[in-house]
């Protein structure tokens, strides 16, 4: 791995927290923005607890369920997640900091982690990327061995939190849009 793409991998997280706060700053939302960022930010969830409840870290590659259509579910529901986010702020200078977060941030983090797994399940690995892409999904090619979801795994990976901050993110704005009148 390069050292650019771990730097980026670090910070990742440690940069969310200003965007966080520079985003609610700028966020201008309405009732009906908020609704229809809850419709949005809801399929997202949906898409992360469906990878969560395949993934196994470190045990298994995960190539079943949302695991066939992409290999990176989970960030893929992370950015459905930002687009509800998003719309519920309804700002057009957030929506673009958010967007160019993704695109700094993410592709390193993606390759990162695919050298990882490519070290530790080598040709499976190879295999598997073959046939998924890296982020917007497509029909599996072949049909997955193991399509189990599973609640335990959620819970062991810990998926609940982003729905706990996706609530907290709705409720910061919806504050905003009550303080705002």
């Amino acid at each position: 791995m390069s050292g650019a793409s771990e730097i980026w991998s670090r910070w990742r997280v440690r940069a969310g927290y200003p965007l966080a706060a520079v985003f609610l700053w700028l966020a201008n939302p309405t009732l009906r923005s908020l609704a229809a960022g809850a419709a949005v930010g809801l399929v997202g969830l949906l898409v992360r607890a469906a990878a969560a409840g395949h993934l196994r870290k470190s045990e298994a590659l995960a190539t079943g369920g949302p695991y066939a259509w992409t290999r990176n579910p989970l960030y893929l529901g992370s950015a459905i997640l930002a687009a509800g986010l998003v719309l519920a702020a309804r700002s057009w200078i957030a929506a673009a900091l958010v967007a160019a977060y993704f695109a700094v941030f993410y592709p390193a983090v993606m390759k990162r982690e695919e050298a990882e797994l490519r070290a530790q399940y080598g040709a499976a690995f190879d295999e598997y990327a073959a046939r998924a892409p890296r982020f917007w999904p497509r029909p599996a090619r072949a049909r997955p061995q193991d399509t189990r979801f599973s609640w335990q795994q959620y819970l062991r990976n810990r998926e609940y939190q982003a729905v706990i901050g996706f609530i907290a993110g709705l409720l910061l704005l919806a504050l905003k849009m009550q303080l705002a009148r």
